[in-house]
């Protein structure tokens, strides 16, 4: 059975995720300091501390791997085709900035954009929904979560 204050430190817990957006990583340190200040209190603080803190540390492996498939469009848009590649001409390595990756780059880039924004909606609805059970008193799990701390 939790108490009304178990309740409140739990959805605050998650609630905290929405600092990042005034302090840089404030969605780790925050979650992680009221978590560990108070998960002896209950079972039930521990258990939301550890899915909020999954959850970020799951976004941000979700992020650099879109960051490092959307690398390789970087480089095709800044040094375009393949084709303008010429190690034996008297300059080295031809770069041509004026050639584009073209469609190509345009389509990868918009596919990780999307994705990326939906990625960011989800985040903010798992979030309201992880909120709104812990002030009930319900647990939730994250979903997509990676469980890093168990």
């Amino acid at each position: 059975m939790t108490t009304n204050n178990h309740n409140n430190i739990a959805t605050f817990m998650h609630l905290s995720i929405f600092s990042k957006y005034f302090i840089p990583f404030g969605n780790y340190i925050i979650p992680i300091l009221l978590w560990t200040t108070n998960k002896v209190k209950s079972e039930f603080i521990d258990t939301h501390g550890k899915e909020a803190i999954n959850f970020q540390l799951s976004i941000l492996l979700y992020t650099i791997i879109l960051g490092t498939i959307s690398f390789p469009f970087f480089i095709f848009n800044i040094l375009g085709d393949a084709g303008n590649f010429d190690l034996l001409s008297n300059n080295g390595l031809n770069i041509n900035f004026s050639s584009g990756g073209g469609f190509r780059t345009l389509i990868g880039a918009s596919f990780i954009g999307i994705i990326s924004l939906i990625g960011f909606f989800l985040e903010i609805v798992f979030i309201i929904i992880a909120s709104l059970k812990a002030n009930k008193g319900e647990l939730y799990k994250y979903p997509l979560t990676i469980r890093f701390i168990k």
